[in-house]
């Protein structure tokens, strides 16, 4: 059944930047680790350092998974931003490492591949 609309229908962003209240939405997922089968959302301060995003915001949620605790958070790490390597500057903000609303931050740990090394 066709229809027809009756002039423009309005656009009604409810995501957008301005309804976090000084926050941004950051999707963060875990590569090849399939227990956790999504990125999650954090709202998050642009000002918030990356290394608080690794080790105060992320373990809240990643804890569980007993690969989490050997993680080596150094060059090891393989870190994506938006679909494109990056190298994350952990002193730095994470609007300073260009990390902006609804950014997806994925991350790989060629070193640890799941439970049993099946990708769990």
């Amino acid at each position: 059944m066709a229809i027809v609309s009756k002039g423009e229908y309005p656009v009604i962003m409810m995501d957008s930047v301005d309804k976090f209240h000084g926050n941004q939405l950051v999707y963060v997922g875990w590569d090849k680790h399939k227990l956790i089968n999504s990125a999650m959302a954090f709202p998050l301060p642009p000002q918030m350092p990356f290394k608080a995003l690794v080790h105060e915001v992320m373990p809240g949620c990643y804890k569980d998974h007993p690969d989490f605790e050997k993680v080596v958070w150094d060059d090891s790490v393989i870190w994506r931003l938006n679909g494109e390597e990056f190298t994350p500057d952990f002193e730095k903000s994470l609007e300073d490492n260009g990390i902006d609303h609804k950014s997806l931050v994925r991350f790989e740990t060629p070193n640890l591949t799941g439970i049993n090394g099946v990708g769990m």
